[in-house]
């Protein structure tokens, strides 16, 4: 069914049918600057940064482009991005 292939998080719509990458990452505050940064990363720095939010990077754009069609979910914890990544694969296994 259609609408299974529909994910909805913080008011977007995200159609999985579409999807051509998908990847965790972590918005940091170092140095006066925000990046998105791997969650591998943001580990292994967790001293030195303060993480502004968790995301789910969504990009539509063919692999080998440069990601123009991308939709960031943000997440307050670490366990609300995997609870997130967990729905998405048990979706795209079906």
């Amino acid at each position: 069914m259609k609408n299974e292939m529909i994910f909805e998080s913080g008011g977007k719509q995200i159609d999985l049918t579409k999807l051509t990458r998908l990847y965790p990452a972590v918005l940091v505050h170092a140095g006066g600057e925000s990046a998105s940064v791997s969650l591998e990363w943001a580990q292994m720095k967790a001293d030195q940064i303060s993480v502004e939010a968790y995301l789910l990077v969504c990009d539509f754009d063919p692999l080998g482009e440069v990601p123009i069609n991308r939709i960031e979910l943000r997440y307050q914890t670490q366990e609300e991005l995997f609870q997130a990544m967990e729905e998405i694969a048990g979706r795209i296994r079906h």
